[in-house]
């Protein structure tokens, strides 16, 4: 499988909502056109194929395939961590944030599209390097204007030092207040390095700056579960699950208090409720077993 498929998928969620959805949970108006037909198609053909793993006993056509598919199992995450990211940035944006830092950035489009609130915001991207070359040259060909404030910095996470690539960037200012995002990236690294590149913010970010997240709790969870074996047969290896007390315990070690935590259920009447409204007939909700947090740097 592509190396990137995890990404492309969610692209591709993200794509589809905008393009069928007259009420919007998250309009990224982009995502469809840094995917190629061919891999838009061939995503669609996918799923629909595997309409029997996500639904053994579902019973339609092709179309209402997809869109069980889509809005049952691919939209809740990469919809709901997007509208969940908007709505907190914009509140920090409003309180003095300067800075917005998006680890494992994949093929979002935010910094291309942003909105007026946002239009003086610095953005870094942050991501390995074979993603980075791959999202630009998407840009390019798509004829996307990449804004002149911001940055992309190729990095693994998990073996490099996230602060001190910042650093390095004549762009970024530790003394301005900034926004992390970590969201989708929890599963995929070990607690070693979520606590370490937590430690990585706190030493870059005066207090005030905030980091938010996404992650998986010790539940069991059987939706968790079916996405954990979709991240494995795209070479994503799930590797992390969390009790809220680990988390708690965690981010006060390293600096932060939790300002929000959203389950599941929250996720769902927050982000979602005007969507579900409006079509009764294909509800989302959240992904059970997967809660998001927004945590605030205190002084220590």
């Amino acid at each position: 499988m592509n190396k990137n498929m995890t990404a492309l998928v969610s692209a591709f969620a993200r794509a589809y909502h905008s393009k069928k959805s007259d009420v919007k949970i998250y309009d990224d108006t982009l995502a469809e056109k840094i995917l190629t037909n061919r891999e838009y198609e061939s995503i669609k053909k996918n799923m629909t194929d595997g309409i029997n793993f996500f639904y053994p006993s579902f019973c339609g056509t092709e179309d209402e395939a997809l869109d069980r598919i889509v809005y049952g199992s691919l939209a809740p995450s990469p919809l709901g961590r997007a509208a969940f990211a908007n709505s907190s940035l914009k509140t920090a944006v409003n309180i003095g944030t300067e800075q917005y830092i998006v680890c494992g950035a994949g093929y979002d489009t935010f910094s291309c599209r942003r909105p007026e609130w946002a239009l003086n915001l610095k953005i870094f991207e942050v991501d390995k390097k074979e993603m980075i070359k791959d999202k630009l040259l998407r840009l390019k060909e798509a004829d996307i204007d990449v804004p002149e404030n911001t940055e992309y910095i190729a990095l693994d996470c998990s073996e490099e030092n996230i602060g001190a690539a910042l650093l390095k960037s004549k762009n970024f200012d530790k003394s301005q207040k900034s926004f992390f995002s970590l969201l989708g990236l929890t599963y995929y690294i070990s607690q070693k390095d979520f606590e370490k590149t937590l430690n990585d913010f706190s030493q870059i970010a005066p207090v005030g700056s905030s980091v938010i997240f996404d992650y998986p709790e010790k539940s069991g969870s059987e939706d968790f579960k079916k996405h954990s074996i979709l991240a494995a047969a795209a070479n994503e290896k799930m590797l992390s699950e969390y009790l809220y007390s680990e988390i708690e315990k965690i981010l006060s070690k390293n600096g932060f208090l939790i300002y929000e935590h959203l389950t599941p259920d929250e996720i769902t009447d927050r982000f979602f409720s005007s969507y579900n409204k409006a079509n009764p007939d294909k509800n989302i909700k959240a992904l059970d077993g997967v809660n998001y947090c927004l945590a605030v740097r205190q002084n220590i």
